[in-house]
């Protein structure tokens, strides 16, 4: 199981602080067993948010070469294109601008 993200953890122990505090409030319960109750409910309800939160997609070097790859080759063969093939000149790669840092 993967180790639960910063939102995991936020979200979850926000859950339980709030929904004991409500559930405290709202039942008026004085005895030790009602307390626990709730706060057992609490901490069910909180690990029920931080599991459901959604898990942030990977977005790697490798992961967008993949992409890239199978839109372009859908049967997962490399293709030449016609031209090159044909033994025309490769067309020359775009000018990149880097930004410049201060």
């Amino acid at each position: 199981m993967p180790r639960p993200t910063a939102a995991q953890l936020a979200y979850g122990s926000a859950t339980v602080i709030v929904s004991t505090i409500a559930m405290l409030l709202l039942s008026q319960t004085r005895t030790g067993l009602g307390v626990a109750v709730i706060s057992a409910a609490a901490l069910a309800l909180g690990l029920l948010v931080a599991l459901t939160v959604p898990l942030p997609r990977r977005r790697g070097r490798h992961a967008a070469t993949r992409t890239r790859t199978a839109a372009a080759h859908p049967g997962g063969q490399a293709t030449v294109p016609q031209d090159l093939a044909a033994g025309a000149a490769a067309p020359a790669p775009a000018p990149v601008e880097h930004p410049v840092h201060h």
